[in-house]
């Protein structure tokens, strides 16, 4: 199981600080939650911030675009330093589109699906997706409670992904706590987005230690 902590509920004062924590507690991954106040209503950051992100860490940036025609920025988040780029099938008129512009522009594609989407809008798509996002919560605000019926989404797409016989990795965002991180692995999930659960309890290798232990 990979943890991806969410920036979001880092200290932004504290950027820096926050990145260099993060690895020396063992995180190999970190996503960014970016927002545009269009497709979600709230407003966070962009290429710039990732960028002076990227200046101080080596983390991998999973970059996930909580933002509407996504593929008018694709480039811009590739370059910032992102090394994942996630976007909302929900977002793209043409998403097979946007996710070869992703692998162009030389980041690993992938696609997240809101709470409410059917995982048939993928079907043709797993093969060259290196991740699929399951929101488990409605996106846009942090700290929300998971729903039910994503732990039973994240199974079907794991059959879905061994059918195609691809290794697509799954990740789940929203709500993910120690009580529901083992279930989620045993249904499929690879990665595992935790904000609140995961920055309101330091220290960050003893909560790291905390999330693998509750999946084994």
């Amino acid at each position: 199981m990979i943890l991806s902590p969410s920036m979001l509920s880092s200290d932004f004062a504290n950027m820096e600080s926050e990145l260099t924590a993060l690895k020396k507690a063992g995180l190999k991954w970190v996503h960014l939650d970016v927002m545009d106040g269009q497709f979600v209503p709230n407003i966070t950051f962009g290429p710039p911030i990732i960028k002076a992100m990227r200046a101080k860490s080596d983390l991998f940036f999973d970059c996930h675009l909580m933002i509407s025609e996504p593929g008018r920025y694709i480039r811009d988040f590739a370059e910032a330093g992102a090394d994942l780029i996630c976007v909302h099938a929900e977002a793209c008129d043409h998403l097979e589109r946007v996710c070869s512009q992703i692998a162009e522009a030389g980041a690993k594609p992938a696609v997240a699906l809101n709470p409410h989407t059917p995982l048939d809008v993928l079907r043709y798509l797993i093969p060259q997706l290196s991740m699929v996002l399951i929101m488990s919560v409605n996106p846009g605000f942090g700290g929300q409670t998971f729903i039910p019926f994503c732990m039973s989404k994240v199974r079907e797409l794991k059959a879905m992904i061994t059918a195609a016989g691809s290794d697509t990795l799954i990740q789940v965002d929203g709500g993910v706590t120690l009580d529901n991180a083992r279930a989620l692995v045993e249904a499929g999930a690879d990665v595992l987005v935790s904000g609140s659960a995961f920055f309101g309890h330091p220290p960050y290798d003893a909560r790291h230690r905390a999330f693998q232990d509750a999946c084994t």
